[in-house]
């Protein structure tokens, strides 16, 4: 595994996502495809709970050898409890952005980390290298989201014009992994 290079992605992928979350309108930001979806701005939000609540500090504590259990999380139940869809977007993005990069000062520091360090989990055993990695994994989950809102909330804007020109058949209902296993 690279350190560097993971690390490096998770810069990137802060990047990416405020570029996704920039320049659009409230009635966007807050948009939803259907009731059970979530919004860019819950999106975002979600992000900066998950800087600060989960992966870093679940990663701290894996590093650290730590037999305390890990604070519970439920991201779900954050989005309404928190209000996401309620918040300023402008300060939401701030706020995701202040925490990756001290979770990136964070990693930078730390030297010689036994990424095969493991951690007794409530689900099992688990390395510090598979937080990592995860971590990275979860942005590109939500960047795809990302994406996904902005393409939805166009096709619903634009109708009743079609972007099936551009090659466009609309988000398909099912992961990746579905279809290729149809």
């Amino acid at each position: 595994m690279d350190p560097v290079y993971f690390t490096r992605q998770l810069a990137i992928n802060r990047d990416r996502i405020a570029a996704l979350a920039r320049g659009i309108t409230e009635e966007q930001a807050r948009w939803k495809p259907d009731p059970e979806s979530w919004s860019i701005l819950e999106v975002v939000n979600h992000l900066a709970d998950e800087e600060e609540l989960d992966f870093p500090v679940r990663l701290k504590m894996i590093l650290e050898k730590s037999e305390k259990p890990w604070p519970p999380i439920d991201p779900e139940v954050w989005v309404i409890e928190g209000q996401y869809n309620e918040q300023d977007l402008h300060e939401s993005l701030t706020r995701y952005m202040t925490l990756r990069n001290e979770n990136l000062g964070w990693l930078d520091s730390v030297e010689n980390p036994d990424w095969d360090t493991v951690y007794e989990a409530p689900f099992g055993e688990i390395k510090a290298g598979d937080m990592f990695v995860s971590w990275m994994i979860h942005d590109l989950i939500h960047l795809r989201q990302l994406v996904d809102l902005h393409s939805l909330y166009l096709e619903e804007i634009v109708k009743p014009f079609r972007l099936d020109y551009a090659g466009y058949g609309g988000i398909p209902e099912k992961e990746p992994a579905e279809i290729e296993a149809d």
